[in-house]
């Protein structure tokens, strides 16, 4: 883990510098693909899986280096040849795992916060699972293991596989010829983002386009049928912890209400977006049928409160990324306890851009733990070892969020006036 801690240092001020570029690129071009509270929640999302991926909140259901020591036939020499032979085996299960996330009720969960921006950028990219609880991926993997891929070849490919996933994420590349064939593409791509019924479940594919091809999932972007983006149960918040965890409780008030005892079973394994029939008629849910007719969701923000949570944004990043950098000198129970607070701090003031109504006094109270923090230890997590002034830089962080979450709240009166204001 502290290697992956080590690797986003890195990447994570790579993918923000890249989408910046977007951004910008964006707006001299006028053709901005970008809506300012979409991408702060996009990005705050990829906060969030960052956390919990770094601090390996998951349960493991069999390993690779078990499937390695008990299935392997052959054993690859360390050459070229097996870091070829690991990168295919990975995207092929890959292939799958998002498949079975497509078409499965339960794992779709794990799936719908990437798919939940009714934007496509390269923010959009970075809306990562954090109810990806249940560690499977390695049993996609047999193949590698049968043919006896070391596990350390595995370990190094899959992010590398991730982040190539990131640059397709975008408007602006247009159709790319030949390469079509070979690799998927931002055209690929958009088609597989679009809730369009000619679009919708194609292109599941990661690296290679082969897979779709083969296996009959491949949908080539028409020019007559612009993708219009999203989830067919829109998920109207910007809060990316609520929306990873919105299908899963569907599942489960549908499990509850239903007197089928079958149902109550099934409903899990069930194609995406099955309901029992009496809970369908009973407790009916709003789907998407006409896509060009969608309205984005758009909670009308002030400019004080587009700044302020960008504001959060980049404080939280700052954070973030100084967790990272000590990582190896903070315990486990601390490191825990640091995500737990980032967590919180995300959930405050994207319950704010969603305008909830109770939501500044999260924030009033995210701002309060961290401030008893420094006053119980007299130090953020090690930071005065660093910088003598970046506790008070902390410091000054968690009061202007408790005076920003009392402002937004008594003085916008766009925020406090709004029809939206939820409770």
């Amino acid at each position: 883990m502290e290697a992956y801690a080590n690797a986003l240092l890195y990447a994570i001020p790579f993918f923000i510098i890249l989408v910046l570029v977007e951004i910008a690129y964006g707006y001299f071009i006028k053709n901005q693909t970008h809506n300012a509270m979409d991408t702060v929640s996009s990005l705050s999302s990829g906060l969030t899986n960052i956390i919990k991926d770094s601090l390996g909140l998951v349960v493991i259901i069999i390993s690779y280096p078990y499937l390695l020591d008990h299935l392997a036939l052959l054993r690859i020499e360390a050459t070229w040849l097996v870091y070829v032979v690991a990168f295919v085996a990975i995207d092929f299960a890959s292939y799958w795992n998002h498949r079975l996330s497509h078409k499965i009720n339960f794992f779709w969960n794990q799936h719908v916060i990437h798919h939940s921006s009714e934007e496509f950028n390269l923010a959009c990219a970075l809306r990562q699972s954090i109810s990806n609880l249940l560690g499977y991926f390695p049993i996609l993997l047999i193949p590698a293991a049968l043919v006896g891929v070391p596990h350390e070849v595995i370990t190094l490919l899959a992010p590398i596989h991730l982040f190539a996933q990131f640059w397709y994420h975008t408007k602006h590349i247009g159709k790319l010829g030949v390469i079509e064939y070979i690799i998927v593409t931002p055209s690929q791509h958009r088609v597989h983002h679009a809730i369009n019924k000619e679009y919708i479940d194609k292109n599941l594919a990661a690296i290679f386009c082969v897979w779709d091809r083969a296996f009959g999932t491949f949908q080539e972007e028409l020019e007559d049928i612009p993708p219009i983006y999203g989830v067919l149960k829109p998920a109207h918040t910007w809060n990316p912890i609520l929306i990873n965890f919105q299908h899963i409780w569907r599942l489960i008030k549908d499990a509850w209400r239903t007197n089928n005892w079958l149902d109550k079973l099934r409903i899990w394994f069930m194609p995406t977006g099955w309901r029992p029939n009496d809970v369908a008629k009973k407790f009916p849910i709003d789907i998407i049928t006409e896509p060009y007719s969608l309205k984005k969701y758009d909670t009308k923000p002030s400019t004080f409160l587009v700044g302020w949570s960008v504001y959060q944004l980049i404080a939280t990043t700052l954070l973030l990324l100084f967790m990272f950098y000590n990582y190896a000198n903070i315990d486990l129970n601390n490191l825990l306890l640091y995500g737990l607070i980032i967590f919180i701090g995300i959930y405050a003031y994207t319950s704010i851009m969603d305008r909830m109504k109770f939501a500044w006094v999260i924030e009033i109270v995210f701002g309060c733990i961290g401030l008893f923090i420094l006053y119980k230890t007299g130090d953020w997590f090690g930071l005065n070892e660093y910088s003598s002034l970046g506790n008070y830089m902390v410091k000054f962080y968690f009061i202007s969020t408790i005076i920003g979450a009392l402002y937004i709240f008594f003085e916008d009166k766009q925020y406090r006036n709004s029809t939206l204001l939820k409770v």
